[in-house]
């Protein structure tokens, strides 16, 4: 997968997690749980293609958290917790991966 795609995977449900913060209908989050599960499978895969183990095993957890067919009650507080959280991980994670490139592009 390329790093654009990688970056705009990753922003994207960011939005879309936070935007879980506010009063939504529940088919929204029912909508946000499947893609936040879709794209941790292939934040998983990636990780696991390019041998980066301790990604893979964090992004198999958030899919198998965010999973819809299997509903966990935690409670709206405890979920926009977990929203924010995984959220700025995201974030962090992708300013880490953009970092990375433009090292990567100067050492040529």
């Amino acid at each position: 997968m390329r790093i654009t795609q990688l970056i705009g995977l990753k922003l994207g449900l960011s939005i879309l997690l936070l935007i879980c913060l506010m009063d939504m209908p529940y088919g929204y989050y029912q909508i946000v749980r499947f893609i936040a599960m879709t794209v941790f499978i292939l934040l998983s895969y990636n990780s696991y293609t390019k041998n980066k183990n301790y990604y893979m095993v964090i992004y198999a957890c958030l899919a198998i958290l965010f999973q819809p067919f299997v509903k966990i009650s935690l409670g709206r507080e405890i979920w926009n917790i977990i929203d924010i959280l995984v959220s700025i991980y995201l974030i962090i994670n992708t300013i880490k991966l953009i970092i990375n490139r433009k090292s990567a592009t100067n050492n040529v």
